[in-house]
């Protein structure tokens, strides 16, 4: 006879591995989705009230879900280098598993956006259009293309997360310039995680802008954060330390990379890039609150 507390092992069992699956397709991207995006929606939106808080991170987490499940399952050669402790490359999910797991998590992201409102349906229908063509049509072979589709899936999951999170079912012209702020920001830094994924990346076939030109990428990558970190400053009107704190914060970003050239440097100058760019999406404040004019 199967006693109930057979039972609850074995469902407590089931639901721990297939959690535990879930996280493990979305760790490396909490410190680059996550973070930065419910960071941008509280200070762009601003945040009211702790249930927002709630509904906006399980959203955008559900939808950074959908983005990786379908992106893993179509990457496994260059997880088995970079990242093999990914669910595909250790085998707690076949390739065909992941994706029909993939078209189930857009069912269910689409689901929940149901009940938000249909401007975030809108938003899970232009993150799944990106992520498509990211995946399916090839686009993240090159690094301008890949880059192009960056910026749309941050743009729209910004979006929806701020909708969310905010009291407006629109984004004012503040909101929308942090969007486009932020599109632009994406588009000509998030070349910062391919230094560490180089050889992984050669084995699939990809040509990102540390391959193609690995020496101008790292000088590259120093001017830019400088420049954001000026040019952002300057923009939402932060006051002088808070500015010369956040320049200090790119330049030594950007330092590291040029200076510390081996994977596992360039792992750790990913994280304070995804630290610097936390900050980036917090400025947008200054515009509602100016708090960060000191």
């Amino acid at each position: 006879m199967v006693h109930c507390r057979d039972i609850a092992v074995a469902v407590r069992t089931f639901v721990g591995h297939h959690a535990k699956t879930a996280v493990l397709f979305t760790h490396s991207d909490i410190k680059t989705i996550l973070f930065p995006v419910t960071t941008f929606a509280c200070a762009v939106a601003p945040l009211h009230a702790a249930r927002r808080l709630l509904f906006g991170m399980v959203w955008v987490w559900s939808h950074q879900l959908m983005c990786n499940v379908s992106n893993q399952a179509n990457s496994r050669n260059e997880d088995m280098v970079n990242k093999p402790w990914r669910p595909l490359p250790s085998g707690r999910i076949s390739e065909r598993q992941a994706r029909a797991l993939r078209w189930i998590v857009v069912g269910v992201c689409l689901l929940l956006s149901g009940t938000l409102g249909r401007g975030v349906v809108l938003m899970t229908l232009g993150l799944f259009v990106t992520t498509f063509l990211y995946d399916e049509v090839g686009l993240s072979g090159h690094h301008v293309s890949k880059n192009l589709c960056a910026i749309g899936g941050y743009t729209t999951i910004e979006m929806g997360a701020t909708k969310l999170i905010g009291e407006a079912p629109e984004l004012d012209a503040v909101a929308m310039a942090a969007v486009y702020l932020s599109g632009a920001i994406i588009f000509t830094t998030i070349h910062a995680q391919d230094f560490a994924d180089v050889e992984g990346d050669v084995a699939l076939g990809r040509v990102t802008l540390p391959i193609y030109a690995p020496d101008l990428a790292r000088t590259f990558t120093v001017v830019i954060l400088i420049a954001w970190s000026l040019g952002l400053s300057a923009f939402w009107n932060i006051g002088p330390i808070c500015r010369a704190l956040f320049v200090v914060l790119g330049g030594t970003v950007g330092a590291r990379y040029y200076l510390l050239r081996d994977p596992k440097a360039d792992r750790r100058s990913y994280v304070l890039y995804n630290v610097w760019l936390t900050v980036a999406h917090l400025l947008p404040l200054n515009a509602r609150a100016e708090i960060l004019s000191f």
